[in-house]
């Protein structure tokens, strides 16, 4: 019998406790703000429901009653006990109410199984005679992210939106990608449908100097759409991205073509998207050239 975890989209409760609990049988993931369709004839199915609970999915059980084997409900904070949350802020006291709190009774009345992430809650809970859960490693997945980043200011809202489709295409075929921009809450609008996608606040210059010198990126993008304002920029983005120890893909543009010699200390494309998504996935599984380029990039800095 198969296990169908019910989720407020992904989360660290899932991937820490429940998902590796039942690891050794199979199981699907759905959205708390969905349901299934479940045949008449459907073999029975197992449902644990992390953290949260809503009105529309209690129908649905009750609903589908006929086809539930055993219910779930996992918790790692408690959310039974409203004089726990008392200093919390009121909305994330609502939610909790709302989603978890009002619906102990009904947990009860269908005799769900109660999983918690500790043994201070189980000694809480042990009316229900709860299962305690250990948390086991989420990143089992060995595998090192390469960051993608552009790092423009507000006057390149053009280019983030131009790189859009770019960052949809390496990371749905690469999963080892992540992408870094720093952007506003349009930004953060424009790629949240998007995994892996990490969105800066706008800083400083101290600050953002502090930042690009921390270690851990691997390639850097300046892409440049034709404009008169584009045309008076400078290649500042060459410094930028080498001192942040990538690999920059520039424009073939005016700007940065008398900074960066394609192939040997950055690659020089037209803005031509799929030819960007293109050379980031090879580039990104290329370690030789990424050394290559990035030390003449270096050298290329040092002398201005």
């Amino acid at each position: 019998m198969s296990w169908l975890i019910v989720e407020q989209g992904a989360n660290p409760s899932s991937d820490f406790f429940v998902k590796p609990a039942l690891s050794k049988e199979a199981f699907t993931v759905c959205n708390l703000s969905a349901q299934p369709h479940i045949k008449s004839d459907s073999n029975k199915i197992n449902i644990a429901f992390v953290r949260y609970l809503t009105p529309q999915w209690m129908r649905w059980v009750e609903q589908h009653s006929h086809v539930i084997g055993r219910l779930a409900f996992f918790m790692d904070d408690d959310l039974f006990d409203l004089t726990a949350h008392t200093g919390l802020p009121l909305r994330y006291r609502w939610k909790l109410y709302r989603l978890a709190f009002r619906h102990q009774k009904w947990l009860r009345l269908m005799n769900a199984e109660l999983w918690v992430s500790n043994n201070s809650l189980a000694s809480k809970y042990q009316q229900w005679n709860p299962r305690v859960l250990s948390p086991h490693t989420p990143y089992a997945d060995n595998s090192q992210q390469k960051t993608l980043f552009y790092h423009g200011s507000a006057s390149h809202m053009q280019e983030v939106t131009w790189l859009l489709p770019v960052v949809e295409e390496v990371l749905q075929q690469d999963t080892t990608f992540s992408f870094e921009i720093i952007g506003n809450s349009k930004v953060r609008t424009l790629f949240s449908h998007l995994p892996r996608v990490h969105v800066l606040q706008p800083m400083s210059w101290p600050a953002y100097k502090a930042l690009v010198s921390r270690p851990g990126r691997t390639i850097g993008l300046a892409p440049l759409l034709p404009s008169e304002f584009n045309t008076a920029r400078s290649a500042t983005k060459f410094f930028d991205i080498t001192q942040a120890g990538a690999v920059g893909i520039y424009a073939k543009h005016p700007v940065y073509s008398t900074m960066v010699q394609d192939q040997h200390n950055g690659l020089l494309l037209d803005m031509v998207q799929a030819e960007w998504a293109n050379a980031i996935l090879q580039l990104g599984n290329d370690e030789a050239a990424r050394s290559y380029m990035l030390n003449n990039a270096q050298q290329k800095m040092k002398q201005g």
